[in-house]
């Protein structure tokens, strides 16, 4: 096995990703493909890939993670990728401590870990919705799905969307906007959303948005930078810019003009997107984890992703654990595992000794 900047990555290491990836069986999310890793490089130092080999010298699997200080690792683009984990041959075994020891990592953190992540999925502490828009079958079966469950709903925002238009102009929708300054736009009507609502502002961290000013140029099959923007005359009233393959639409950063709001331009948005998508090949549009009351207006299923760490021994580990999660959720979390609570345990009462004024 040998670890190495996503840069150095060689075009021979990249096809192989792209085929494992492909023969997993798992959702085409572009936060797995290679392309995601690579941006998440430019603009974080410490990004690494693990790249797996077998006796015969086959690639047999990858492992992209940041690594910080005492060994802590985390998943790629931790706090905004939306779908995490390793991309493995099927059928390989692996242990994951074993594969931490290798990389240098005395923990490996993740916050959405991909189902049917079998190597990590012992180590996830708690399972959340991740919630999808299912076009499969075509948008009139999607809207056929909504009028049943939903009724009310779906004619109030088509009713909404034609009010949009008498008052503002004819609204239009642009599925891949390639105007720099509309995503200009919608980060800023995004960070003023984080402000408003008390929540920490992604975009005032340079990474993000040098990360998601990348990615808009990134024109890959597996992983592709869409911004799709919703007009009332020339004016753009709400906007999302997510990643794509060939099948699944990630929906990553929604948001809307204030001045327009009681028009729900948000809602309009998102069945606009799903027909436009539907209509190019996407099957599928993962909303991302967190409740929220648009997505149980528009989903029709969900998909399932995991928060947790996988541990290797060391107090370490514990620590920095600990460190980054709320006391409430790091008890929880140490509770179930006797082997980390101890080692959690004999980690703060070193630390509390060092803290300790030296006698004279």
């Amino acid at each position: 096995m040998r670890v190495v900047r996503p840069g150095d990555l060689g075009a021979g290491d990249i096809e192989s990703w792209r085929e494992l990836r492909a023969g997993s069986g798992a959702p085409a999310q572009p936060f797995m493909e290679p392309e995601f890793t690579l941006a998440v490089g430019r603009v974080r130092p410490r990004a690494r890939v693990a790249v797996i080999g077998e006796e015969s010298g086959v690639t047999a699997g990858f492992l992209p993670f940041e690594r910080g200080p005492l060994g802590h690792g985390r998943a790629i683009g931790l706090g905004v990728s939306d779908v995490q984990g390793a991309v493995l041959r099927p059928g390989l075994e692996l242990d994951a401590k074993e594969l931490l020891r290798a990389c240098g990592l005395s923990a490996w953190e993740f916050d959405n870990l991909e189902e049917g992540q079998g190597l990590f999925a012992p180590d996830a502490a708690r399972a959340y919705a991740s919630y999808v828009i299912d076009v499969g079958e075509g948008y009139a079966a999607y809207e056929r799905t909504l009028r049943a469950q939903a009724p009310k709903f779906l004619k109030t925002t088509l009713a909404k969307e034609r009010k949009l238009g008498r008052d503002a102009g004819e609204v239009r929708f642009v599925l891949d906007e390639r105007d720099p300054e509309v995503l200009g736009t919608l980060m800023g009507w995004k960070s003023a959303q984080y402000r408003r609502t008390g929540r920490r502002d992604r975009f005032a961290k340079e990474w993000i948005r040098g990360l998601t000013e990348f990615l808009f140029h990134t024109g890959a099959p597996g992983c592709s930078g869409l911004l799709s923007v919703l007009y009332a005359g020339d004016r753009p009233v709400a906007a999302h810019f997510g990643l794509r393959s060939r099948t699944v639409l990630s929906c990553w950063f929604p948001a809307y003009d204030p001045a327009f709001a009681k028009y729900s331009p948000g809602l309009i948005l998102h069945l606009r997107m799903a027909r436009a998508a539907a209509d190019d090949g996407i099957g599928l549009l993962d909303m991302g984890r967190g409740a929220a009351e648009y997505k149980d207006a528009l989903r029709t299923g969900e998909l399932t992703v995991y928060e947790g760490a996988s541990v290797r021994p060391g107090a370490g580990a514990a620590l920095q654990w600990i460190g980054r999660e709320p006391s409430r959720r790091a008890h929880g979390f140490v509770r179930n595992r006797p082997r980390l609570a101890g080692l959690a345990q004999r980690g703060l009462e070193r630390a509390g000794r060092l803290r300790e004024p030296k006698r004279p």
